[in-house]
């Protein structure tokens, strides 16, 4: 945990850690806001989706694209002003929202629905797991992200291999690898917060950063559970 002013009680402490918190809670919401809203406007129009669907470049282009941004605003996001790292999260998420569009080719949208909704159970169990817990989850950290590797390397793997059961391994243990980074995320989020400097640019900043974490949670746990509970049309 990050030292906090000496003048801050404990008291203090807990109720700056809960409201900044709130504003991660916040940014991360309006993030899936944008993803979903995007997503689904994409989803309604024939012409953005058969580009999507019959021009393989562009699809990928903006995948590429999207890897650019999130990992420019992961490591620049505390050198950029407030503007422009809030442009930058909500273009990346924006940009989420039109490659996942064809997931409303791929999957009833009853489907989507009932995947999003037991998405934001499991998170939001374990995200106030992460919050509350005495435990401190650190070394759990190592082991997750090295499961992160793990499962995508399968996955690129299993991309020419088309096996049915590397398919279901790499599905189930990226919902159990999400789950536990979402716990740990939080914790961690909440640790190394910056005290003392709430309502500055920084903590703003500080805020996104976060946020994006969580939304990264969250994306790629629905899209786990989906490849499971997904139905197909």
């Amino acid at each position: 945990m990050q030292p906090y002013p000496t003048y801050m009680s404990q008291d203090a402490v807990a109720a700056e850690q809960q409201r900044f918190m709130v504003r991660v809670y916040n940014w991360m919401g309006a993030g899936l806001a944008m993803t979903g809203g995007v997503s689904w406007y994409v989803s309604t129009s024939e012409t953005i989706l058969n580009l999507l669907v019959t021009q393989p470049i562009l699809f990928f282009g903006l995948l590429i694209a999207e890897l650019g941004l999130v990992f420019y605003l992961a490591a620049r996001v505390m050198q950029m002003d407030v503007g422009q790292a809030m442009g930058v999260f909500f273009l990346y998420a924006g940009l989420n929202g039109v490659t996942l569009a064809p997931l409303f080719l791929l999957y009833t949208t009853a489907s989507l629905a009932s995947t999003f909704f037991v998405t934001a159970g499991m998170f939001g169990a374990m995200s106030f797991y992460g919050y509350t817990t005495k435990k401190d989850l650190t070394s759990l950290g190592g082991f997750l992200f090295m499961g992160l590797i793990g499962i995508i390397i399968a996955s690129v793997v299993n991309m020419f291999l088309h096996n049915s059961m590397l398919y279901w391994i790499i599905s189930y243990a990226g919902v159990l690898i999400f789950v536990g980074l979402t716990a740990y995320d939080t914790q961690k989020i909440k640790e190394t917060n910056i005290l003392g400097n709430e309502g500055t640019d920084e903590d703003t900043k500080e805020a996104i950063r976060g946020a994006l974490t969580l939304y990264l949670d969250f994306i790629n746990l629905f899209l786990m559970l989906l490849r499971i509970m997904g139905t197909r049309r």
